[in-house]
């Protein structure tokens, strides 16, 4: 942690809010929310809901540098683009001495292309390592309550074959009474799988942090059933004033169609709420990666990582 701090000299008099990294704690939110509400940041990574969710499985911290927020991920060693009004690159170079300052690496990752093609003496600090396993998927809302067009006509069949087999099926909001039935069906899935992976156990930890913070969270669901078996769910939060965040997707894989179901439903059921719905990352999965270019996404975001020149 403390690599490359020798060759740095810390100011103690920079102007730091908080120079004491903080975890996130439920009345953070406002604070928070604040950053996000002016500045629109379109990753997932910078959701109030899942900072919160994820933040012991990936070590998250915050502070206030300059009037920005900074969060900083302790199991990548890296700084995200610092939220707010955007740093020239000598700035952002300060930002990295202040990081080794506090036993931090000195990298600092989120940025998109455009901050990279804007500011090309950046170069003079930084290596540039673009991000394509953690890039974003960005649809259109109406788009995937739609499903139009020849390219999506595989999905419009296997959501007609799961109505055909399942004509008792109904889609509904999570209530608070659904969350340990829920809870209780993702668990299920891991424990169904052949090799459970660390992931999934890892998700299902933030699961369970968002479900027993459900409502302070923000968070919004809803779940597929048929004959009142949970067979689908899906929670999701909004991101920005356009935006929503699809941040937990659970299907059975027993009922053919539900997966495709269940995304459809829930774009049905924000598209009167939002542009845009962020489906977040691959992780390099190729299915994964498959099944999110199957459904035509408007836009991929691919982050940078802005590698610390020391």
């Amino acid at each position: 942690m403390k690599a490359r701090c020798d060759q740095v000299e810390c100011d103690p008099g920079q102007l730091i809010t908080f120079p004491i990294p903080c975890r996130f704690k439920l009345e953070d939110q406002s604070l928070i929310r604040s950053y996000i509400d002016r500045f629109h940041p379109e990753s997932c990574e910078f959701n109030f809901s899942n900072l919160f969710c994820w933040q012991e499985i990936y070590d998250y911290s915050w502070f206030i540098f300059k009037g920005r927020l900074v969060i900083y991920e302790g199991v990548n060693k890296c700084g995200f683009m610092p939220l707010g009004e955007a740093f020239l690159p000598d700035e952002l170079k300060d930002l990295s001495h202040h990081l080794i300052c506090m036993g931090f690496e000195p990298d600092i990752s989120i940025y998109p292309r455009e901050y990279v093609d804007a500011y090309p003496d950046i170069e003079r600090f930084y290596t540039i390592r673009e991000e394509r396993d953690h890039a974003e998927y960005i649809y259109r809302v109406d788009s995937l309550a739609e499903l139009t067009g020849t390219k999506l006509h595989k999905k419009r069949n296997l959501i007609s074959q799961f109505k055909r087999r399942n004509p008792d099926y109904s889609v509904r909001p999570l209530k608070a009474d659904d969350l340990p039935i829920a809870r209780d069906f993702a668990r299920h899935i891991i424990e169904t799988r052949e090799k459970p992976s660390q992931d999934l156990e890892d998700e299902f930890k933030a699961i369970e942090q968002a479900f027993d913070n459900f409502d302070s969270l923000g968070f919004e669901g809803i779940a597929l059933w048929v004959n009142e078996r949970l067979v689908a769910f899906c929670v999701f939060s909004r991101l920005t004033h356009d935006t929503y965040n699809i941040q937990f997707e659970k299907s059975d894989l027993a009922f053919k169609g539900a997966a495709q179901v269940i995304n459809q439903e829930t774009a049905k059921f924000l598209q009167n709420n939002c542009v845009y719905l962020n489906r977040e990352q691959d992780l390099g999965i190729k299915g994964l990666r498959q099944a999110k270019l199957s459904y035509e996404p408007e836009r991929i975001i691919v982050p940078h990582t802005l590698i610390f020149k020391s």
